[in-house]
């Protein structure tokens, strides 16, 4: 027969609690370990927070748009509309560079400190499934004016990509509307001259009834054919203006609070306090832990001393 293992009869439980009630007595004994290590974990704390240098925040409140068809029936999509534009246009490495080349800061000191955040009314759907025109852009930094100059570049930058669909739109009413207020005035032009026609006819006498008769009713035909131009001329004159208004105040992109930089708290004296003391307190009590428990002498060794 085999001889029976030595591991049977053991209480595994009974050891561990053993362990547990010895690792107590040792942070017991040795309670100055963790009470010292509170103390200077929270000093320690406390020191990093002050001497950490004091944060900036400047924040950029960006208005997307909501660009329409041409003629202003609907909505169509765009870049504006991706709601991951705009946090991937500002950390690109080329946003990056023009940002820090603006404000003096590093691509590193940028890169990790920009933050963009969609507005978003309460009950609103997320972002990624619900288009938000209202984009608010931050920069951080360890000086107000840098941030400044940092989040104004970068909010131009994003203004200059998706504005693209609506400035040339807009171009393209202005240039409408100068065409048609520039027909209408050679129609009212043609209407003075017609009337006038008319007026100087009637005036010479040494025109006959007859011919009286044809240079008015050519001037007649002449300024009703000029009437008529002259209202689709200004009914296509008032359609571009609205569009254009329509575009200029809902369509076009816009920078609605241009940056300004404030004081931040990274967290303050007193969390910092807490968290070094937390952490002091626990490499305390594992150093009391480690620490071997000193020998005690023999009765024989202290008969013999």
């Amino acid at each position: 027969m085999s001889e029976p293992s030595r591991t049977e009869g053991i209480d595994f439980d009974a050891e561990r609690e053993v362990d547990l009630r010895s690792s107590v007595a040792r942070i017991k004994r040795r309670w100055w370990l963790p009470a010292a290590g509170l103390l200077i974990g929270a000093v320690l704390g406390i020191i990093l927070a002050v001497g950490g240098g004091q944060t900036y925040s400047a924040e950029a409140l960006l208005y997307l748009g909501q660009p329409f068809t041409p003629s202003g029936g609907g909505q169509i999509q765009n870049l504006g509309t991706n709601p991951k534009t705009v946090s991937e246009v500002i950390r690109s490495q080329a946003a990056l560079e023009d940002a820090a080349a603006a404000s003096g800061l590093t691509v590193a000191q940028l890169r990790g400190n920009i933050t963009s955040t969609p507005v978003v009314t309460p009950g609103q759907l997320a972002p990624s499934r619900n288009f938000t025109p209202l984009v608010e852009l931050a920069v951080k930094g360890p000086s107000r004016d840098k941030v400044e100059k940092a989040a104004a570049s970068l909010s131009e930058t994003v203004m200059g990509v998706v504005s693209g669909y609506v400035e040339t739109k807009l171009d393209l009413f202005k240039r409408q509307i100068a065409e048609d207020e520039r027909q209408l005035e050679q129609v009212d032009e043609r209407i003075v001259i017609a009337r006038e026609q008319q007026r100087l006819a009637f005036a010479d006498k040494g025109l006959s009834l007859a011919e009286k008769l044809l240079i008015s009713s050519n001037a007649n035909a002449t300024i009703a054919n000029a009437e008529s131009r002259r209202g689709a001329v200004l009914t296509d004159l008032n359609s571009a203006r609205q569009l254009l208004s329509l575009g200029e105040n809902v369509e076009r992109s816009r920078i609605v609070q241009p940056p300004r930089g404030a004081k931040t708290s990274t967290g303050g004296s007193r969390t910092a306090a807490v968290t070094g003391g937390l952490l002091g307190l626990i490499f305390g009590a594992i150093a009391a832990m480690m620490m071997k428990p000193a020998r005690r002498r023999s009765s024989a060794q202290v008969t013999e001393v």
